[in-house]
This record gives structure tokens, C-alpha cells and sequence, in this order.
């Protein structure tokens, strides 16, 4: 996002007042109220071209693997404003072995999934309150006769009548 020269002005004015409370002149709010305003407007607009620049990246998977140049472009300017690669993405690079660009995007595809799903993974946790208690399960360590013990006799299995 870039600011114009009156916007930084503004910008440094608020922060400014931010760190050094003093009342502030109708003006200086209006500016600050305008700012605001483009701020949100550039926000919004960052995800209407996001959402067009996935929707074209779909468009250029289904018809791989004659779009691939395309394709490819395509994911890397995706990867760069955020996108998290999905198992299509990964699928469709696993489609194209014979262009070293695919083999470069699908190693780089590979590294954000796992840190998202690693992310993913430690934002879960266990839900608060007691937990219960661990039971030993029949046929352990102690069955195998691995932690020292005498190894318990097994029962004789029932013979049918």
C-alpha cells in the first residue's frame, strides 16, 4: 500500500497526537476521518484483486497442462500476496515434473502448506478441565517380559465343543 505525500502528513499528525494527547482542530479530525476512509476503500480493494487473482488461478489449473506458463505465473504472484497453497495446487504441480519452474513452485508449495498445517496444529489445543487417567492396557511392556519382570502366563485358548 502506498500513501501519497498529504496522506503521510495526516498519518504522522495522528500518531503524533496518539503519543502526545492535545485537542485536536476540526480539520485535523476531518483529515484523519478521510484517511480512514481510503485506508478501508485500499483494504477492500486489495480483496476484490485477490479474489479475482484466485478465481483466475483456478481458471488456469483446469486447464493445465496447456496453461501451465500461465498457471505458474500465476501461483507465484498468489503465493506472494498470501495465498496458502491447497491440495489442487500441489495436485496440478505434481503434473507438470517436466518444468523446472513447476519443481521450484512445488518445493516452495510443500514448505508453506507444512508450516501451515504445523500453525494449523499448535493453534489447537486441549480443552481446559481434568483429564482422565491413564490405564495400563493387557499385553504391555511387562507381557513382552522387555522391563525385567516374569512374563505373565497366557490362558489356554478355549477349545470349541
Amino acid at each position: 500500500m502506498a500513501f501519497a505525500p498529504e496522506e503521510l502528513r495526516v498519518l504522522r499528525r495522528a500518531l503524533a497526537q496518539a503519543l502526545h494527547p492535545a485537542p485536536l482542530a476540526d480539520t485535523d479530525v476531518q483529515d484523519c476521518l478521510r484517511l480512514a476512509g481510503s485506508v478501508d476503500e485500499a483494504v477492500r480493494e486489495a480483496g476484490r484483486q485477490r479474489t479475482f487473482l484466485l478465481a483466475d488461478l483456478a481458471r488456469y489449473r483446469a486447464a493445465l497442462p496447456g496453461a501451465a506458463a500461465g498457471y505458474l505465473e500465476l501461483l507465484d504472484e498468489a503465493l506472494g500476496a498470501g495465498h496458502e497453497p491447497g491440495a489442487e495446487d500441489l495436485a496440478a504441480l505434481r503434473g507438470l515434473p517436466c518444468l523446472p519452474e513447476a519443481a521450484a513452485l512445488l518445493h516452495r508449495c510443500r514448505l508453506l502448506a507444512e508450516r501451515s498445517l504445523r500453525a494449523r496444529l499448535a493453534g489447537r489445543s486441549l480443552p481446559p478441565g481434568p483429564r482422565s487417567p491413564l490405564h495400563a492396557l493387557p499385553g504391555g511392556r511387562a507381557a513382552a517380559g522387555e522391563d525385567g519382570g516374569e512374563q505373565t502366563p497366557r490362558p489356554a485358548p478355549a477349545t470349541p465343543r
